[in-house]
């Protein structure tokens, strides 16, 4: 697998269908299952992982595609993020497009796969919060061809999680039909990981905003209670859009619920001031929030 390991993987396993995949996973429970390995390769080199089966994913070919379920799109956790990234995926969902393209350099889009990177959970996966922002659930494949549903977020969150033979099927989407945005900021120019992301996703049935900002936390912050002062401001029967100090009102208040200030300590005295670097993480997520509205609802 690597020059670096010095235990060899002892088997691997290709199977055709996800349910042999789970199969095999059920067989042996410390083999680890791989589709891009844009992550696991990096773990092995590093040192940190040392498995003793692979169950590969790539032959799959129903993970590797979509179709259409009751107003949902049902997304193969196989979709590469170049495959996300292509014209045809944009017109159907284009904040997740739009957070593939910007998932690293090329080789990185070609490998990592949608459900990989909800695997992983890192911090700075770019499809997160737009994930969370469109509210998606997973369909989780088990033993026997038992699937169960729940939200990525709670996934993310460590509400729920994955049993030792249970894999990630196919993510669904709803098909909101309406615009969606998704921003990010790197600390330096070209690809890179994530300081700050935002996904705005506009639902004009409910007339409602989501916002999900993403690589500040652990998991996806939605910050509620901007999102509903927000969407109580756009006039939803109109050209829905809204001037900007309220623009600029909504990025503060999504940066000061997900970055707040420290609490007073215990003796009453006044609260620390924040950080230089956490003031412009602040202002970075203020302005990735204002701008992303500010687009969707133009």
């Amino acid at each position: 697998m690597t020059t670096h390991a010095p235990q060899a993987t002892q088997s691997v396993t290709l199977p055709a269908s996800l349910d042999e995949a789970v199969a095999a996973l059920g067989a042996m429970p410390a083999a680890v299952p791989v589709a891009g390995g844009t992550d696991l390769m990096s773990a092995v080199n590093k040192g940190l992982l040392r498995p003793s089966g692979l169950v590969g994913l790539g032959r799959i070919s129903e993970l590797r595609g979509w179709h259409y379920q009751d107003g949902h799109a049902l997304l193969g956790a196989g979709l590469t993020h170049a495959r996300m990234g292509r014209p045809d995926f944009a017109a159907l969902i284009p904040a997740l497009a739009a957070s593939a393209r910007a998932a690293g350099p090329p080789q990185i889009r070609n490998a990592g796969t949608l459900g990989g990177n909800i695997a992983t959970a890192a911090p700075t996966g770019d499809t997160l919060p737009v994930l969370a922002a469109l509210e998606a659930e997973l369909v989780i494949a088990g033993a026997g061809g038992f699937r169960r549903e729940i939200p990525v977020s709670h996934l993310l969150a460590g509400r729920e999680m994955l049993e030792p033979a249970e894999l990630i099927g196919f993510v669904r989407v709803p098909l909101l039909h309406a615009p969606q945005v998704f921003l990010k900021a790197t600390g330096r120019t070209g690809p890179g990981r994530a300081t700050a992301s935002v996904a705005i996703v506009l639902d004009p049935a409910r007339r409602g905003v989501r916002c999900a900002v993403g690589a500040i936390a652990p998991m996806p912050l939605r910050p509620l209670e901007a999102e509903r002062w927000i969407a109580s401001l756009i006039d939803w029967d109109g050209e829905r859009g809204l001037a900007p100090d309220a623009l600029a009102a909504f990025g503060e208040y999504v940066a000061a619920a997900c970055i707040p200030d420290q609490a007073p300590p215990d003796d009453g005295g006044e609260a620390p001031p924040l950080s230089p670097a956490v003031l412009h993480l602040r202002r970075t997520v203020a302005a990735l929030a204002r701008r992303a509205l500010g687009r969707a609802l133009s």
